[in-house]
C-alpha cells in the first residue's frame, strides 16, 4: 500500500513541476547548509578525539607570573615530566617540542627541492600516548635512531610522490636522514599537528636532547600526562606546583622581580583536559610554538544553532507551500472523502509526498554539500576533507523521516479536519484563521531570521573591515616582511643577504627587528628602572638604527633612532612610547627625555640607557588588545627584515627569491606584505563574516520565497475583494499597497523580534574588542532596509498582478 501511495504521490508531483522544483531546491539548500555547518561543529567538538582514552589525558599548563599580563602557555618546564611520571595515579607522562621553532619550521631537501615540514621531537611514550601506529617500518626503532625520521602518509606523498616511502632519503640542515617509518596521517582536528617525528637521539636534536630528558635548565616544553580513573588531579597539580616552586633553575630573577612577586610563585601550574584543549582560548604562543587553532565554544554552539535555524527556515517554505497546495485541493480531497476515501489514506498520501520530497531534497543536498565542501573548507580555514562520511547517511535518513513527518503534519491536519460539506459548498478554497495565522507566523520567522543574520553579519564585517583599515602608525603599502632562519647579528649569511637586498633594484631600504609590526612571534619583556627606584615591566622591541626611518615614523617628542647619529647594537639610546613613560612615573612624555633608565640583559646584568625620544603608538597588537608600554633598543639580533620597495612589491619579491639561495640554500624564503601581517590578526573574523554572509544570503533567499508564496496566495484568495475595490473606484496604487501592506506589517513584527536579539549578539561580539568601529545602530537599520527591500521586491510581482487583474476574469471564478 505504501508503494502504491508513493507512486500516486510521484504522479501528483509531476503534475505540478514548479511546486516540486521550488520545494526540493530550497529544502536541498537548507539540508546542504546544515550538513556543512554541522560537519564543522562536529570537527570542532572532536578535537583530539583520536587519542586513546583522551578524557584521562591532560596538558600541563603554566602561567608566567613574572610577566605582568600573566599569560597562560600550554608549555611547562620539562623537568615536570619526571615528577609527573613518579606521581601516584599517573599512568604515563611524556613530552615533545617542535623540532624547530614554528616560525621557521624544519626544511628538508628531497632531490634538490626544498620542503617545509611540521616536525616534532618527541620523548619516549609519546607514540603510545597518542595511539600512533606505523603502516610501514618500525616506529620505535626509528625514534631511537640518530639518522632516521618518521613521516605521515600524506607527507610521504608530498615529498616522494608515493606512500611507499620506507627507506627513502632526504637532507635536513645538511644531514642525511632516512625514512624509517611511515605513519597513518593523523586527523586534522588535533592541537598537536605534525607531518614528521624525530626522537631525542636524532642528529637534529643535539641542542635540546639533554634538556628534554632531564629538564635541568628549566626550559619549557609540551607535556602530556595520562592519569588513572581513580587519580586525584588536584593532588597531582599540587605536586607539580611544589616541584616548580623548589626548582633553582626557575628562580633566577632580579631582586626587583622577586619583590614584585611577593608571595606569589614564579609560575602557576595547571592541568587541562586534552579533549577540551581546542576551546582553551586563553593560551598564548611564543617563539617556540604558536597557540595553534583554537575555538570559542559559544561560537561553535552558535554555529550549530545557525545550521538548525537554516534547516527550519527551509522547512517553513515546504510547510507553507504544502499548506497552500492542500487548501487549493480541498474540493478534490472532499470529493475523494465523499467517494469513500478514508481520512487516513489521504493523510498517508500527504505524508508519502512529504517523504518523497525530503528524500529527493536530501539526495540533492548531499550532492551540493559534497561539491561545496572544498570551498567551504577554505572559507572556514579548516581541513574538512573527512566531514562527509558514510556514517552521515544514517542521520540524513533520520532527518528525512523526521522532516517528512513534521512538514506533513499541518497540511495533513487541514485535509483531515475540514468538513467535506463545507469544502464542496464553497466556490473557492477555504482556509481557517488558525491556518492563515500559522503561515503568516512562519513567514515572520523567516523574515526575523533574515534580519538577525543580516544585522550580525554587517556588524562583524564592518568591524573587521575597520580593524583591517585602521592605521598601524605607518603606511604598509610598499613594505615587505622577510623572515630569515638566522639572526642578523650572529649570522654572516643573514648580514650578506641584508646587504645584497639593500643594493637590489627596486629596494629603497632594509631594516631588521626581532619581529614585524602586528605580530607576536618573538615577544619578550623586561623590567625598566629609574635611578630613584621607580620601575615598570614592559615589552622590549629590538630594532636596527634605520627602522623608524624605513617606516617613515615621526617622534612624538625628542628623536627616534637615526642611521646618521646612532650605531647598531648600541645599548645606550632608548626610545619609549608614551605609555611606557607614564608607567615609569614621568609626568608627561617630554619629561622622560634625557633621563637614565636601567634595563637588564638576557643574563640579568644591568644595562643603563638614556631616553632619546618618544615613539608614536604602533599597532604591534590587534584592536582586540589594549596598547601596552613599550621600549625600543638598538640591536641587530632580530631575524625579521623590513624591506621598503619603490612601489612595486611584486617585482621586489622576485628579486628576493633570486638572491635568497646564494645565502640560504637550505631554507625556504618567507616573504609577505606588511599589510598581510597586520590582516592575519583578523583572519578568524573575516572567515566568520564570510560564513555568516553565506547564511544571510540563504536566509534572505528563503524569506523572499516565503514572502512570495504568501503574497501569491493572498492575491488569489482575495481576488474578488480586489475586484470589488476596483469597481468601487480604488486606484491601481491603492490595490498594490493593499498587497504590500501585509508584507510591511510582517516586516515590522519581524524587526521588533529580531533586532533586539541581534543587538545583544552584536554587543557581545564587540565587547571582545578594545577599539570598535563607530557604527552605533546603523547595522541594525541597514539590515532592516536590506531585508525589507528583498521581501517587498519578492511581493511586488504579486502586487503588480493584483493591480492589473481584470474584474470580468476574477468574477467568473
Amino acid at each position: 500500500m505504501l508503494l502504491t501511495t508513493m507512486r500516486h504521490s510521484a504522479r501528483a508531483l509531476r503534475r505540478e513541476p514548479a511546486y516540486a522544483a521550488i520545494v526540493i531546491v530550497t529544502l536541498a539548500i537548507g539540508i546542504a547548509s546544515a550538513i556543512l555547518i554541522l560537519g564543522l561543529v562536529r570537527y570542532c567538538w572532536q578535537y583530539n578525539a583520536e587519542v586513546p582514552d583522551v578524557e584521562h589525558v591532560y596538558v600541563v599548563k603554566q602561567r608566567d607570573n613574572v610577566d605582568p599580563t600573566g599569560p597562560w602557555y600550554d608549555q611547562a618546564p620539562l623537568l615536570l615530566r619526571s615528577v609527573a611520571a613518579a606521581a601516584p595515579g599517573v599512568a604515563a607522562a611524556t613530552g615533545y617540542l617542535p623540532s624547530r621553532p614554528e616560525t621557521a619550521g624544519l626544511t628538508v631537501n628531497v632531490d634538490g627541492k626544498l620542503h617545509a615540514l611540521k616536525s616534532l621531537t618527541v620523548l619516549p611514550g609519546f607514540v603510545e600516548m597518542l595511539g600512533l601506529r606505523a603502516v610501514q617500518g618500525d616506529l620505535a626503532t626509528t625514534l631511537e635512531a640518530p639518522d632516521q625520521i618518521a613521516v605521515t602518509e600524506l607527507t610521504a606523498m608530498r615529498l616522494f610522490g608515493t606512500k611507499q616511502a620506507l627507506g627513502r632519503s632526504l637532507f635536513a640542515e645538511g644531514k642525511l636522514l632516512r625514512v624509517g617509518a611511515v605513519l597513518r596521517t593523523p586527523a586534522a582536528n588535533t592541537t598537536m599537528p605534525f607531518e614528521a617525528l624525530l626522537g631525542t637521539d636524532s642528529t637534529l636534536a643535539a641542542d635540546v636532547r639533554d634538556e628534554m630528558r632531564t629538564g635541568l635548565k628549566g626550559w619549557p616544553g609540551k607535556l602530556l600526562v595520562r592519569v588513572h580513573t581513580s587519580a586525584s588531579v588536584p593532588m597531582l597539580v599540587r605536586q607539580l606546583q611544589d616541584a616548580v616552586d623548589g626548582a633553582p633553575a626557575l628562580h633566577q630573577q632580579t631582586p626587583d622581580i622577586k619583590a614584585r612577586l611577593g608571595r606569589r610563585p614564579v609560575m602557576d601550574i595547571a592541568l587541562a583536559r586534552l579533549d577540551a584543549a581546542y576551546f582553551d582560548t586563553g593560551i598564548k604562543g611564543n617563539f617556540i610554538a604558536s597557540a595553534g587553532q583554537r575555538g570559542d565554544p559559544v561560537v561553535v554552539a552558535g554555529l550549530a544553532a545557525v545550521a538548525v535555524l537554516i534547516l527550519v527556515l527551509a522547512s517553513i517554505n515546504f510547510v507553507n507551500l504544502a499548506t497552500v497546495r492542500v487548501v487549493r485541493r480541498q474540493r478534490e480531497l472532499a470529493m475523494r472523502k465523499v467517494l469513500g476515501a478514508s481520512a487516513w489514506s489521504i493523510a498517508l498520501e500527504l505524508l508519502a509526498e512529504a517523504w518523497l520530497i525530503t528524500f529527493l531534497a536530501a539526495a540533492v543536498g548531499l550532492l551540493l554539500a559534497w561539491l561545496a565542501l572544498p570551498l567551504f573548507s577554505t572559507l572556514v580555514g579548516r581541513q574538512l576533507n573527512d566531514a562527509l562520511t558514510i556514517g552521515d547517511l544514517g542521520w540524513v535518513g533520520i532527518l528525512v523521516v523526521g522532516l517528512g513527518l513534521l512538514t506533513a503534519a499541518w497540511p495533513a491536519w487541514i485535509a483531515w479536519s475540514v468538513p467535506s460539506a463545507k469544502s464542496l459548498a464553497g466556490r473557492t478554497a477555504t482556509e481557517s484563521r488558525a491556518t492563515a495565522r500559522l503561515r503568516r507566523s512562519m513567514t515572520v520567522a523567516q523574515l526575523t531570521a533574515a534580519i538577525g543574520f543580516a544585522s550580525v553579519t554587517l556588524a562583524i564585517a564592518w568591524q573587521t573591515s575597520y580593524a583591517m583599515r585602521a592605521s598601524p602608525g605607518f603606511d604598509p603599502a610598499s613594505i615587505l616582511i622577510v623572515d630569515m632562519p638566522e639572526q642578523v647579528k650572529y649570522s654572516a649569511p643573514a648580514r650578506g643577504l641584508m646587504t645584497a637586498l639593500a643594493a637590489a633594484p627596486g629596494v629603497q631600504d632594509v631594516a631588521v627587528s626581532d619581529d614585524a609590526i602586528g605580530r607576536h612571534n618573538d615577544t619578550w619583556r623586561r623590567d625598566l628602572k629609574r635611578p630613584d627606584g621607580t620601575s615598570a615591566t614592559m615589552e622590549i622591541k629590538q630594532v636596527s638604527r634605520n627602522f623608524f626611518m624605513l617606516y617613515a615614523i615621526k617622534p612624538e617628542a625628542g628623536r627616534l633612532f637615526d642611521r646618521t647619529l646612532d650605531h647598531d647594537d648600541d645599548s645606550v639610546p632608548l626610545v619609549l612610547n608614551a605609555l611606557a613613560a607614564r608607567q615609569l612615573g614621568f609626568a608627561d612624555a617630554r619629561a622622560a627625555l634625557g633621563q637614565i633608565v636601567i634595563t637588564t640583559s638576557f643574563d640579568n646584568k644591568p644595562v643603563p640607557g638614556r631616553v632619546i625620544g618618544i615613539a608614536p603608538p604602533l599597532r604591534f597588537q590587534s584592536l582586540r588588545e589594549a596598547p601596552t608600554p613599550m621600549a625600543f633598543q638598538l640591536s641587530t639580533g632580530g631575524s625579521a627584515l623590513s624591506v621598503r620597495t619603490d612601489g612595486d612589491p611584486a617585482k621586489v619579491v622576485n628579486v628576493i627569491r633570486s638572491i635568497w639561495p646564494s645565502y640560504f640554500p637550505s631554507a625556504i624564503a618567507s616573504i609577505q606584505p606588511a599589510s598581510s601581517v597586520l590582516a592575519a590578526n583578523y583572519a578568524d573574523d573575516a572567515r566568520m563574516a564570510s560564513l555568516l554572509a553565506l547564511a544571510t544570503g540563504i536566509a534572505l533567499t528563503l524569506a523572499a520565497c516565503g514572502t512570495y508564496v504568501l503574497s501569491a496566495d493572498t492575491v488569489q484568495r482575495r481576488a474578488r475583494e480586489i475586484v470589488l475595490r476596483k469597481l468601487h473606484g480604488a486606484s491601481d496604487s491603492a490595490i498594490g499597497l493593499l498587497v504590500l501592506r501585509g508584507v510591511g506589517t510582517m516586516l515590522l513584527v519581524a524587526a521588533l523580534i529580531g533586532l533586539p536579539v541581534a543587538a545583544v549578539v552584536i554587543a557581545r561580539y564587540l565587547s571582545t574588542w578594545v577599539e570598535t568601529a563607530p557604527v552605533g545602530y546603523l547595522t541594525l537599520l541597514l539590515a532592516f532596509v536590506v531585508t525589507s527591500v528583498v521581501a517587498l521586491a519578492a511581493a511586488s510581482r504579486q502586487a503588480w498582478i493584483a493591480m492589473k487583474v481584470r474584474p470580468a476574469n476574477a468574477l467568473r471564478m
